[in-house]
């Protein structure tokens, strides 16, 4: 063998394994991320209702409003609930209502938020107990993302794993993963993670921003090396086929 012919020998083989590092680099950057199955944003809701039947006198929010603590929902007069404020039983102003002499009782806003779900008309009756609407608290939002992992996957999210949020028009937040989840439904394993970023803000983006926005949500797994990937997934085959 000549020695042109041994260079190119050699040239081939460092070639080859350059290229197996870089395909193992890549196999195992692809390994220490998982894409949700799926997720969407959410928020803290706060349920506005009363514990008295009566009709609703006036509807002062629709869906989509903003309110401040305080700020007026819905007047319902209720006769039930002006016999039990004659004798005492009920408070004339909390910060969830004010209730006159008469029986009408004004719901208000306990929190900051949006107004969703109105579920009432003006001049409706409504049952005791009824949920009249619901506010999303502002500042609240975040994702919820739902993952099928491996036991070996599930045991490498770490505490504040970072996490990379798609909205539906490709646009990526930064996220951090806060608490981590894991129920059983028919024998299959789903791993819930929440995820908080400071990029989430109230009807950003277009709109985009605000619950039941879907999302597509990439977590972060630990790096447990170069050849984690590759034995994790070795590991995984042989228990498939019984070895």
């Amino acid at each position: 063998m000549t020695w042109s012919s041994r260079a190119k020998l050699v040239l081939g083989l460092l070639g080859v394994a350059a290229l197996v590092l870089m395909l193992t680099l890549v196999f195992t950057q692809r390994q220490s991320q998982v894409a949700s199955d799926s997720a969407s944003i959410q928020a803290e809701q706060f349920p506005v209702g009363l514990d008295y039947g009566g009709t609703v006198v006036e509807r002062l929010v629709s869906d989509g409003d903003r309110v401040q603590p305080g700020d007026p929902l819905f007047v319902v007069l209720s006769t039930t609930l002006q016999a039990d404020l004659a004798e005492g039983l009920l408070k004339p102003e909390t910060i969830a209502y004010s209730v006159t002499s008469d029986g009408t009782i004004t719901l208000t806003a306990s929190v900051a938020g949006t107004v969703r779900a109105v579920t009432t008309e003006r001049g409706s009756f409504v049952q005791a107990g009824q949920v009249l609407a619901t506010i999303d608290r502002a500042g609240s939002l975040h994702v919820s993302a739902e993952y099928v992992l491996t036991s070996g996957d599930y045991a490498r999210i770490e505490n504040g794993a970072a996490v990379e949020i798609f909205l539906p028009d490709n646009q990526r937040i930064a996220g951090r993963a806060s608490s981590v989840q894991v129920t059983t439904t028919d024998g299959k394993a789903t791993t819930t993670v929440i995820v908080h970023s400071e990029s989430l803000v109230d009807g950003g983006h277009h709109g985009l921003m605000s619950r039941g926005t879907p999302v597509s949500a990439i977590l972060q797994l630990r790096n447990d090396g170069i050849l984690a990937g590759l034995s994790d997934s070795m590991f995984d085959f042989l228990r498939k086929i019984g070895v």
